[in-house]
């Protein structure tokens, strides 16, 4: 997968990462509220290799989400065409962090698989609705179904409605093969530009019942820019039309304007509240922090050394 896609994907989990639970219930059937804490792992693997240097993988994403019971969970996401290798590549991950959380107990090995699941953001006439395992040991076969949730197949009103808004960043793809047609055609370009329009004004009012944040609006408009820029690199009009829309709408958002314009100390300690709660989930560097929340660099990293102390 494109450098750009897999970084947009990471970046909106990592960033807003409560925009995962609605994604987790609708692929595993779970019943998550919304509010549960949910832990990320690292996403670098070394996989043995007999006779060779161990291979260092690195997985899309895996965490654990604290609700009723603890559970793990391991998601890939995916644009190229279905050939095997993928399924191959995914148990390796799996096996790998199934060993890294390892327990050994009187000489007894207990390793637990985690929840597993691929997004794929392009779906070909190859593409099935599920990957499987079968492993035979020993003592018996364990077999089990990986999931696979198809971005393609989602409609707008779906997402919004179900609160899948971590897919939005990739809505374009159900897109990609009309590029040409709305390339050429500026009343089909049009009708695009108002679909995206809309999907600005639904965040702008999911933002005002305070059902997202300005900083998550502010993430899955700026993910969507850079997933339009790379996908649509050969089709000039589409590049303009759509990724000016989004470029515009970014910088309207709070979250790049709001904490911008403070003139009074009440809007300072806004500015500096919001750096604190991004320094704390330690995934922004100093420099981003400081532009998102208007603080100068050299005010951030005193915050950082206060909130350490």
């Amino acid at each position: 997968m494109g450098n750009i896609y897999d970084g947009a994907f990471r970046t909106i989990l990592n960033d807003c990462r409560q925009m995962i639970i609605p994604v987790i219930n609708e692929i595993f059937g779970e019943d998550y509220i919304g509010n549960e804490k949910i832990e990320f792992h690292p996403n670098e693997h070394f996989i043995d290799q007999q006779d060779e240097a161990d291979q260092k993988r690195i997985t899309d994403t895996n965490f654990t989400i604290f609700g009723k019971i603890k559970k793990k969970y391991h998601l890939e996401c995916e644009s190229s065409l279905p050939d095997g290798r993928m399924t191959i590549r995914l148990f390796e991950y799996d096996a790998q962090i199934a060993l890294d959380e390892s327990e050994i107990i009187n000489e007894t090995l207990t390793v637990t698989f985690p929840n597993t699941a691929v997004l794929y953001l392009r779906t070909y006439k190859k593409t099935p609705d599920k990957m499987r395992y079968v492993i035979k040991t020993p003592g018996g076969t364990v077999e089990y179904d990986v999931p696979i949730m198809k971005i393609q197949g989602y409609s707008l009103e779906e997402i919004f409605s179900k609160g899948l808004l971590l897919l939005i960043p990739f809505y374009i793809f159900s897109h990609e093969k009309n590029f040409k047609v709305y390339n050429s055609n500026e009343q089909k370009l049009a009708e695009l530009k108002a679909e995206y329009q809309d999907i600005l004004s639904r965040l702008d009012k999911l933002e005002q019942e305070e059902i997202i944040g300005a900083f998550d609006k502010h993430t899955i408009i700026e993910l969507s820019g850079d997933v339009i820029r790379e996908i649509a690199q050969k089709y000039e009009n589409v590049q303009k039309g759509i990724g000016g829309i989004m470029s515009g709408a970014l910088l309207e958002t709070e979250a790049r304007t709001i904490l911008n314009k403070g003139r009074d100390e009440g809007r300072n300690e806004s500015k500096k509240e919001t750096a604190i709660r991004m320094l704390q989930d330690g995934v922004l560097p100093i420099e981003k922090i400081a532009e998102y929340s208007g603080l100068d660099i050299a005010v951030v990293e005193q915050l950082g050394g206060l909130r350490t102390v």
